[in-house]
Order: C-alpha cells, then structure tokens, then sequence
C-alpha cells in the first residue's frame, strides 16, 4: 500500500490544477443557481473528457516522450500552435487563479486586503518553491495539499447537509438563456481545458527519472487524481446547492470579492466556528491550482523551445518559470482592471481549442509511434470517438451563445 501510494504524483499533480477555479468558481455557482440539476453535465463532461486527458500518461509512459514531442513528429505546424497558443493564455490563466488565491489569503490569514501585495507574495512564494526544490518538492507538496483539501472539502459538505432544513429534488435541468452560457462555461472548464493533458505526460516524464513507473502505475496514479477531481466538483455542487441555493445572493465576477463573498455566506450557513475549516478548503484549492500551473507551463514552454530551436541540451525552464512569474506580477500592477477581458479571451481559447488536442492527443496514441501494447482498447477508442464529436458540438454551441 505505501509503494502503491509513493507511485503517485502525475495524478495527483492533475488534481491540483483541475481543482480550482472550475470547482470553487464553477461548480459551486452551479449548485447555487441550479441545485443539484446540472449533475448531468459534471459527469457527463468528465466522461467524455477521460479519454484525452489519460492519453497524456499513457503517451509518456508507452514512448518517453511528451505530448509535445508527438506533436512535433506530426507536424511541426501543431507545435508552433500549441507554442502561439499557450502564449496568449499562460499569464492571464495564472493571474486569473492567484487573485483568487490571494482573496482567499487574506481572509484566512488578515494583516493586509490589498490583492496586489498578497498576490505578489505567494506569486514569489511559488517560484521560490519550484526552484529550489523542483519536481521533488512539488511531487510531496501535492499530497499533503490534496489531503487537506480532500478532508476538508468532504467535512464541509457533511456539516452542510446536515445543518440543512431544505428539501432538495434531483431533477436535472437543462438551462435556457443566460443559463444556457453559463453551462457552456462550466462545462469547458471541467474538470480542466484539455492542454492538461500535456503538463500530465511531463509531469509523468519527471516521475520516472526518481523511480520506476509501469503503464499500471501510471494509469492508476491518473485514475485516482481523476476520480478526486469528478468526486470533488460533485462535493461543491452539493455545497452550493446546500449552502447557496435560493439565497438570492447576487455573485461578484471579480475572484478577490467573490473569496470573501464565499467565506462569509458559508460561515453564515454553518457557523463562525467552521470559519478556518471553509477557509482551509477554499485556500488548499486555489492554492494547489495556482502553484502547479506556475509550474506546468514553464516546463511544457521549456520542452517545445528545446523542440522547436532543435536544442534539447539546454533546460529552458528557469527561462519560463522567471518570464511567467514576472509577467504575472507586471499584470497585477498594470493591467488588474483588465483582467475581465483577459479571462474572456484565455476562455474562448480554452474552449474553442479543445477539438483541437482530443484529435491531436487521439492520433498520437492510434499512431504508428505508439506501441501496440499501449494503444487504448476498442471501447476506449470509442469513447474518444464520442467525445471528439462531443466537444466539437460544443465548442461549435459555444461560439453560437457567445458571437452570434
């Protein structure tokens, strides 16, 4: 059992960037406008995502390589996207989950409510993190981060449902409106945009130089960060819809007013003393989100550098993870009040593109360059056949909502 559980990290590193703003944000909205009704779409959703997000360990494993260098044996072109994309999405993405961080730091630990300097502190904290102690650090780190907000996640919704007075039905809906965008947009964000799947298959990658990891592994290190990240959007659900529903609060778009927003409306729900346990939960969230991605990013921009200027001897990522991490904090000091319209356009980007890496992500694992043992079985290739038309309807529904 302690092998089995000193095996995993991928997974769990999963987890940490999944669980984020499409839990806390997403999915408690989800439970507060529309009770239990949009649980169709959570699994739904996870579902026809599995595949395409499991592709990246398997990849790795099956080959040594990362999703990026599939991408480049394919054609260069679909590196040179992913490079332009990931570009125009990596600072605001970052920006985006450390203000909620950094709102949700504030209430728990006081001394200063000015986002800036809170969100430069933990900005600092994590780089200094990921320098000094690398992958390593972060592999243990993750553990102890998912433990506490499994344990804290699950407590809260305990107490919840047993302070409710509430009658609740499950009769699942399906939105109209100004509904019918906002389940478009918890959809696209569950659990996570798909260009996950790449930091998965090198975080896999870095897995391997400390120990030996088999498919088996590999495959159930991502099964048990995946199954955390479907039980847990279900767990804040069922807050939102336990604590949230029908209350008539009216939610702040800005994730610095929306942490206090949720703070004080849990803990008005369930009592001052459950204060720290709701505020550990929220923290441990976008805390695990905000540091895996300062992390995820660097290294996916690290190794398509290699690729791209054919220079695979020299380690890019300290390059990365400086350039992110200032640019992140230039975006604090000058362009906050933007930040509305950054989050559209990493939004539209995440969702419009993720036909794009279920297909890129799909051929690579059918492809020649993958071992026939490691090539996913027949009903698995027919669940990615099913969640490529998926997404692409729903990017395609996407585009409808919002432009036309």
């Amino acid at each position: 059992m302690i092998k089995a559980i000193s095996k995993l990290g991928p997974g769990l590193l999963f987890a940490g960037a999944a669980i984020g703003v499409s839990h806390l944000v997403q999915s408690t909205r989800a439970g507060a406008d529309f009770g239990f009704g949009l649980i169709w779409a959570l699994v739904l959703v996870n579902l026809f995502k599995y595949p395409f997000f499991q592709y990246g360990p398997r990849y790795a494993i099956a080959t040594g390589e990362s999703l990026l260098d599939g991408y480049y044996k394919i054609g260069k072109f679909f590196l040179i996207t992913y490079f332009i994309l990931n570009i125009l999405t990596m600072f605001t993405i970052q920006t985006a989950v450390t203000i909620v961080t950094a709102g949700l730091a504030s209430s728990l630990f006081g001394f200063t409510d000015n986002m800036v300097i809170w969100s430069l502190i933990i900005t600092v904290s994590c780089y200094l993190i990921l320098l000094v102690g690398k992958y390593n650090l972060l592999d243990r780190m993750i553990k102890i981060i998912i433990l506490i907000l499994a344990i804290s996640t699950i407590f809260s919704t305990g107490v919840a449902s047993l302070n409710t007075i509430e009658t609740y039905t499950f009769e699942q809906v399906f939105p109209t409106g100004a509904g019918l965008v906002f389940l478009v947009a918890f959809m696209g964000w569950m659990p996570a945009p798909l260009d996950i799947s790449i930091w998965h298959s090198i975080w896999a990658i870095e897995k391997t130089k400390t120990q030996k990891i088999t498919k088996k592994d590999s495959l159930f290190d991502f099964n048990v960060g995946y199954i955390a990240t479907v039980f847990l959007g279900i767990c804040f659900v069922s807050l939102g819809t336990l604590v949230m529903y029908n209350s008539g609060i009216s939610f702040s778009s800005s994730g610095s007013v929306f942490a206090g927003q949720f703070i004080e409306l849990y803990t008005s729900n369930l009592g001052d003393n459950l204060y720290l346990i709701i505020s550990i939960c929220a923290f441990t969230t976008m805390l695990s989100t905000t540091i895996t991605t300062l992390d995820a990013s660097p290294r996916t921009m690290s190794r398509a550098t290699q690729l791209l200027t054919k220079n695979s001897n020299k380690n890019y990522y300290f390059h990365w993870i400086s350039i992110l991490a200032i640019g992140t904090m230039l975006i604090f000091y000058f362009l906050l009040s933007e930040m509305g319209a950054l989050v559209e356009i990493a939004t539209v980007l995440s969702f419009i593109t993720a036909p794009f890496y279920a297909i890129l992500n799909y051929k690579l694992v059918t492809s020649k360059n993958m071992p026939d043992q490691h090539k996913p079985s027949k009903s698995l290739r027919i669940l990615s056949i099913a969640g490529i038309l998926f997404l692409s309807l729903f990017a395609f529904g996407y585009i409808l909502t919002r432009f036309i």
